[in-house]
């Protein structure tokens, strides 16, 4: 039975393991974005171009060769600092509401079917995109929007920040809610529905048996793949919404509406072989990492 499906069984205990657990994915994924982070810049530039002006890339290569002669290596971690900042909270929403929810959804023998796995990672998701996915990929998006702008704005993290509150509000850092409400919904709905279905499957008959970190690594680049086709397109639309040019969609219908109007049904695949990269190695990666420190934390506070 999972270690925080235990702990609450356990009142002394149970506000450690969802801190304990929050912090080790923190870390997992602040290590994934530094690694992975130049895909997610090459993913969110091709979704910004749009075809209804000229390309200012011509694929992949192209973007990250106009990137490094413009502004250096350094030109693909722009943005970088938002989502390092915001994955710890981000873990601790996602991973804290998954076990709150799972863990009234378990039947008597503590297991979690793959139903209701999906249900658990779509409440995991919209928890997360409205308390710290939103803002933070606002700022992530506009950052590496105003890189392209012939004069950049924004100095850095901070002042970014406080540049986009004092132009547009504390709204400014929720463009695009509703998109991105619908994306990490999906997303992790996918994720944890396929990891739950994977996990059963591996386990057959024996609940107890252990999973090999390689295979939980497997299952989580599985994971990650599902999501992704799943729900490019609503990640096409979100980029939209909180890029620099978002004022000219009056709705996240609206921006649908007109990417497919005026750009054609692929263009809401944009990006794909980047975020594929990237969200593979980023699900594997902290899918490995919570599962260890389930491990030790189960050994260390063994409960009945």
């Amino acid at each position: 039975m999972p270690f925080l499906y235990q702990l609450t069984q356990s009142s002394s205990l149970a506000l450690l393991s969802p801190l304990a657990c929050a912090r080790a994915c923190g870390i997992a994924g602040g290590i994934e974005i530094c690694i992975t982070f130049p895909t997610e810049y090459v993913k969110t530039q091709l979704q910004l171009d749009e075809k209804a002006n000229p390309p200012r890339y011509k694929g992949i290569v192209d973007c990250v060769r106009v990137t490094v002669r413009d502004h250096g290596v350094k030109g693909l971690y722009r943005g970088l600092s938002s989502l390092v900042y915001g994955s710890i909270p981000k873990a601790a929403v996602r991973f804290g509401m998954f076990e709150f929810l799972s863990n009234h959804m378990r039947d008597a023998d503590g297991k979690l079917d793959s139903t209701r796995g999906l249900l658990a990672g779509l409440g995991a998701g919209v928890a997360e995109a409205v308390v710290v996915v939103c803002p933070m990929e606002t700022i992530k998006v506009k950052f590496i929007h105003d890189q392209c702008s012939p004069h950049p704005k924004y100095r850095g993290f901070f002042h970014g920040v406080r540049e986009i509150v004092r132009e547009q509000g504390l709204k400014g850092t929720y463009q695009g809610l509703t998109a991105t409400v619908l994306k990490q919904g999906s997303n992790q709905a996918i994720r944890f529905f396929v990891m739950t279905a994977l996990r059963n499957w591996y386990k057959g008959d024996n609940p107890n048996k252990e999973i090999n970190p390689l295979v939980t690594g497997v299952f989580g680049a599985l994971a990650g793949a599902a999501s992704v086709f799943g729900n490019t397109p609503l990640d096409v639309v979100k980029t939209r919404m909180q890029g620099l040019e978002a004022h000219k969609y009056k709705s996240t219908l609206n921006c649908a509406y007109q990417i497919m109007k005026y750009e054609g049904p692929l263009a809401f695949y944009k990006g794909t072989i980047p975020r594929l990269g990237r969200v593979c190695l980023d699900v594997a990666i902290v899918f490995i990492i919570y599962d260890e420190v389930v491990k030790v934390l189960n050994k260390v506070w063994k409960t009945d």
